[in-house]
């Protein structure tokens, strides 16, 4: 199927100043209720940023990630059966070898939260509806099927977590039990904001990207933990998600090493260990992947495991630094995937270029509120924006 946009985007954008002084009381790492006041100061920044997309022509629409203060909060927080449970230690509380513990010491932190399941996992009330009503309530309402929204993975608690502590004693016989329940309570989110109206839903799961990463390969021994059954984990509870979705909406998942340049020393390597079971056992149609520096990311040669009727979000262009990259480098880099991808598939590349390729940044521009890349400013972010418009432009006469 062809990619949902040409010119793609991950989803969290700068804040403004003014959202930024409103929110400056709030946890950075996870959520609360919004007051009425930062309420306020969120629905006047989303309706800024969507003002400016439409202007821009950029697409998808998205609010952001305005409401949240870090991409992967939001939803577990309102799940039945989650408790947020704050103070556990670096690393111990944590998976050994996870790459997010050691960035977290080495930025001064001595303990991190997360939510364990301290009973049942039900979904009782919506989650993430507001945010999506938010959006809809300042996006004129031809434009509501060209809007996104992203939701934490599936896996993202259960892969963070020690070995053995995503639930408390007694709650659950097995992980696949664990994920069983996760996964109702997704598909019936999904299912809440279909028929609310949204259509395009980005799943973000950078931890895929630490099974290639030696350190946490060894942790995962260490454990006594298989890499290899555990990844098979994560592929089954992500398709159990998205078992039942509806045909038209729209689902990708994004993979990433992250923004913050604390994260770049600890991220190398290529996918090819990863791509075939990403790209052919994943029930998703559409995969965003990080590929700005071929040095950190390693070749596309990982991209000719992709079947047929799903496409690649080439994530191109960096959010790590506010250099403008040259136009006529990302086109030479889009037809050398096209050609690796098409000589997996026995294609031609001008067929794969049409029907299986776009481009994106390759992250968000600040997953976490208060983040920017080295340089980075929201000019620089329009800016960098409007040349993947550009180059889809120049690349496929449908884009926008």
């Amino acid at each position: 199927m062809p990619p949902s946009f040409r010119a793609d985007q991950i989803g969290s954008l700068l804040r403004p100043a003014s959202l930024l002084d409103a929110r400056k009381s709030q946890d950075v790492y996870r959520d609360s209720a919004l007051s009425p006041e930062i309420a306020e100061a969120t629905k006047a920044a989303v309706a800024g940023a969507v003002q400016k997309q439409i202007e821009l022509s950029i697409r998808p629409i998205t609010s952001g990630e305005y409401e949240r203060s870090i991409f992967y909060s939001g939803f577990f927080e309102k799940l039945e059966g989650m408790t947020t449970t704050r103070g556990l230690p670096l690393p111990d509380g944590f998976r050994k070898g996870l790459p997010v513990s050691y960035v977290l010491l080495k930025l001064g932190r001595t303990d991190s939260a997360a939510n364990i399941a301290t009973g049942p996992i039900r979904r009782t009330a919506p989650a993430c509806l507001d945010a999506w009503e938010m959006l809809k309530s300042v996006t004129p309402p031809e434009h509501w099927g060209e809007c996104k929204m992203s939701l934490p993975s599936i896996g993202w608690e259960h892969l963070q977590l020690a070995h053995g502590t995503a639930w408390a004693p007694g709650v659950y016989e097995s992980d696949r039990a664990y994920f069983a329940d996760l996964a109702t309570a997704y598909r019936a989110e999904l299912r809440a904001l279909y028929d609310a109206g949204l259509r395009h839903v980005q799943i973000d799961d950078p931890h895929l990207c630490w099974f290639f990463v030696d350190a946490f390969v060894d942790g995962c021994h260490a454990d006594g933990v298989n890499p290899d059954e555990l990844f098979d984990l994560y592929v089954w509870a992500h398709n159990e998600m998205l078992r039942d979705r509806p045909t038209d909406m729209h689902i990708g998942i994004h993979l990433c090493r992250g923004n913050m340049s604390a994260f770049h020393d600890f991220t190398w390597g290529s996918y090819e260990s990863i791509a075939e079971k990403l790209l052919t056992k994943l029930d998703y149609e559409q995969f965003y992947l990080e590929y700005e520096d071929p040095k950190r990311q390693g070749s596309f040669v990982p991209l000719r495991f992709l079947p047929p009727r799903k496409s690649v979000v080439l994530g191109i262009v960096s959010t790590k630094t506010g250099d403008l990259e040259d136009i006529d480098m990302l086109e030479a880099r889009v037809r050398e995937a096209a050609e690796v991808i098409a000589k997996g598939q026995g294609r031609s590349a001008e067929e794969v270029l049409k029907d299986t390729l776009a481009v994106s940044p390759q992250c968000g521009f600040a997953s976490i509120n208060v983040n920017a890349g080295d340089g980075v400013t929201e000019e620089k972010m329009w800016a960098k924006l409007v040349l993947l418009r550009d180059l889809a432009r120049r690349l496929w006469k449908d884009a926008m």
